[in-house]
């Protein structure tokens, strides 16, 4: 599948579902004790590097957005989908949050302090990952933290009914964190902490803390 059809693909689906799955998330950390702390963890390490930006990509109805802000980090989304962007902006206002693709940044070069890519990650293809991580390391300031939420496995799912029963038609990769470890190393990452996590959030989650090294 080439860049441009599964990015339309993951456009239409999540304009489509954007309501339903704000409503079904709106509150789902809440029910997520693990994933609160470890969001807690990463606004600290920010904080204690001397703060600055952080990119929330993939950022959906923003709440992870919302909540970094009020762990005192100063958050900004971006997301694929126009229509889930609007309603970022209508939950949220007063928060920053524009419409990008992970797989093309336009964001400047080591301009952030942390990034996020919560559980977004995960419908990219794997011949498209390398790419995308070099973008978040092109974006992190040396030394800037990097924290990736994702599903574990070995298998890639085709979504065909989503929030709310709307129709889509998104792929989601199921992938080992050993396997996303050295994909990181290789894309100029250190990983220091690697988390499995069972919720409301993911019955097989996991997520990944990295730092981005300096440049040789």
């Amino acid at each position: 599948m080439t860049s441009d059809r599964w990015l339309a693909d993951t456009r239409a689906s999540y304009d489509t579902v954007a309501a339903d799955y704000a409503d079904h998330v709106r509150d789902l950390l809440d029910r997520t004790p693990y994933e609160r702390a470890v969001l807690a963890l990463f606004a600290g390490l920010v904080t204690s590097a001397g703060g600055g930006p952080v990119a929330d990509v993939g950022c959906g109805s923003g709440r992870i957005t919302a909540h970094l802000r009020d762990l005192g980090v100063d958050a900004f989304g971006i997301d694929l989908s126009p229509t889930m962007i609007d309603v970022a902006r209508r939950e949220h206002p007063g928060l920053h949050f524009e419409v990008g693709s992970m797989t093309h940044l336009d964001i400047d070069d080591a301009s952030v302090a942390g990034l996020i890519a919560w559980y977004s990650l995960i419908h990219v293809p794997d011949d498209e990952v390398d790419r995308v991580l070099e973008h978040f390391r092109r974006v992190l300031r040396p030394g800037g933290t990097l924290l990736l939420g994702f599903h574990v496995g070995d298998e890639t799912r085709l979504k065909t009914c989503g929030y709310g029963g709307h129709p889509m038609k998104v792929y989601v990769h199921l992938r080992r964190a050993g396997h996303l470890t050295e994909r990181l190393d290789a894309a100029g990452f250190t990983v220091q902490a690697r988390m499995s996590l069972s919720s409301a959030e993911s019955s097989r989650g996991a997520v990944l803390l990295a730092r981005r090294r300096p440049a040789r």
